[in-house]
């Protein structure tokens, strides 16, 4: 950064200073210009004047002029009669100059071109007199570039000096401007008194700090529920066996222990699975092809597998709505929606009633489940998408949760651009929507 601030400072400094010297240039250029044409065309008049007021002697006069200009005398014909420059006979006609036509079409006329006989950028004013002979002046004037070169040792001299402030001002301004930067508190960013232009940083990097914290939470929450939910199963795996092989257990118990023992290994299995598929979920390696699915065969379906564990709690289950195809991930959904209808099972009372209804609104489409169960507190219905989080621990024991459905519901969702909205009243029932955005 400070090489950065340094190089950008000589580059404006470069730029400003050869757009000087070009200026400067330039002016003085057309200055000198302007005051030599000024000087040659009052002279040209003047010479003009008594060449009209002497006429056939002015030849003879014209030759005494003392002048730092050059003067030619030439005839209507364009041959040079005199000219301070030299021998008349080795100097063409200059009927074809600029200056000479303009004189005789208009009585007058200037132009700048290097002179052919001395080789030197010069300015002519051409005057027509009374008998249409011609009386020019000529000066020279030195060239832009002969101007630029005279100036270039004092520009490079003023750049080496300059160059030099720069670059302790710029160190200096460096320093200064990058100390607040490195005192910087990363860990707690917005009480920092830094640059109003840093703001949007530091509250990115706040934000940043803060979904940081959140997550190592959720991980080491995350991490320490996983512990205890693996913990319980093997315990109860482990304290079964242990009194079956010290044969503590009587002949007619071992089948109950072995029943509960493979329940136990059952749920953890289903924990483990659970387990997996949210952090393939989490990392996208869950997705596949979508596909069409009609909504309403797949929550037939899901209803025929959930048939029996239903019937076990004499609960009611009923499909409504209309057939309604949606491009999205079957397993997916299959998982969602037989997770949500699970739920809505063993937390229903005895004799209860689930109903699910698919379809479409002016929103999108639509998979509803909703049941006649014990409900969620208010309080509670902000987390129960949270991994392992039980509204009631003791009754998601005894229906074997493993805490982990709803979360697998919200990701599942998520994947797909869908919403859900839950509503609940304690002991009268729950109602879960997902909502499908139109495609």
């Amino acid at each position: 950064m400070k090489s950065k601030i340094q190089k950008s400072m000589f580059l404006i400094l470069t730029v400003t200073l050869l757009m000087s010297y070009l200026f400067i240039t330039i002016f003085v250029y057309n200055n000198n210009l302007n005051l030599v044409k000024s000087n040659v065309q009052d002279e040209a008049k003047y010479i003009a004047f008594f060449a009209n007021v002497l006429q056939e002697d002015f030849l003879d006069e014209i030759q005494g002029i003392d002048s730092l200009a050059r003067i030619t005398y030439l005839d209507k014909d364009g041959v040079v009669l005199f000219d301070t420059a030299g021998d008349m006979a080795r100097i063409p006609s200059r009927l074809d100059s600029e200056e000479i036509e303009l004189a005789i079409r208009d009585g007058s006329g200037d132009s700048t071109r290097v002179s052919d006989t001395l080789g030197v950028p010069m300015y002519y004013y051409a005057i027509s007199l009374y008998d249409e002979r011609i009386i020019r002046v000529s000066k020279t004037i030195e060239s832009l570039e002969a101007i630029a070169l005279s100036f270039l040792p004092i520009v490079v001299g003023l750049f080496l000096l300059m160059a030099v402030v720069v670059w302790i001002l710029s160190k200096w301004q460096v320093a200064r401007l990058i100390e607040p930067i490195n005192k910087l508190d990363i860990e707690n960013p917005l009480e920092n008194k830094t640059y109003a232009e840093l703001m949007p940083l530091l509250e990115a990097i706040d934000q940043k700090n803060t979904e940081s914290n959140l997550i190592a939470d959720m991980r080491k929450e995350f991490s320490a529920n996983v512990s205890h939910e693996l913990k319980t199963p093997l315990t109860s795996i482990s304290g079964y066996a242990e009194i079956i092989m010290n044969g503590m257990v009587r002949p007619d118990d071992i089948p109950a222990f072995s029943e509960r023992i493979f329940k136990e290994a059952k749920r953890l299995i289903a924990l483990i699975d659970d387990t997996i598929k949210l952090s393939r979920l989490d990392e996208g390696g869950l997705e596949s092809e979508k596909e069409e699915i009609d909504f309403y065969d797949l929550c037939r379906e899901i209803i025929n597998r959930l048939a029996p564990q239903a019937e076990n709690d004499n609960i009611k289950m009923e499909l409504t709505g209309e057939s309604v195809n949606y491009p999205g991930i079957r397993h997916l959904i299959d998982e969602m929606v037989y997770n949500l209808c699970e739920n809505a099972i063993k937390y229903n009372a005895f004799g209860g009633e689930v109903y699910v209804w698919t379809g479409k609104t002016k929103d999108g489409t639509v998979i509803r489940v909703s049941d006649t169960g014990i409900g969620i507190p208010k309080e509670d219905l902000d987390r129960v998408f949270e991994r392992f989080y039980r509204v009631d621990k003791s009754h998601s024991k005894e229906t074997g949760g493993t805490g982990l459905g709803l979360s697998i519901v919200k990701h599942v969702a998520a994947l797909h651009d869908a919403k859900i909205a839950v509503e609940s009243k304690v002991n009268k029932g729950t109602k879960i929507e997902v909502l499908f955005p139109f495609v």
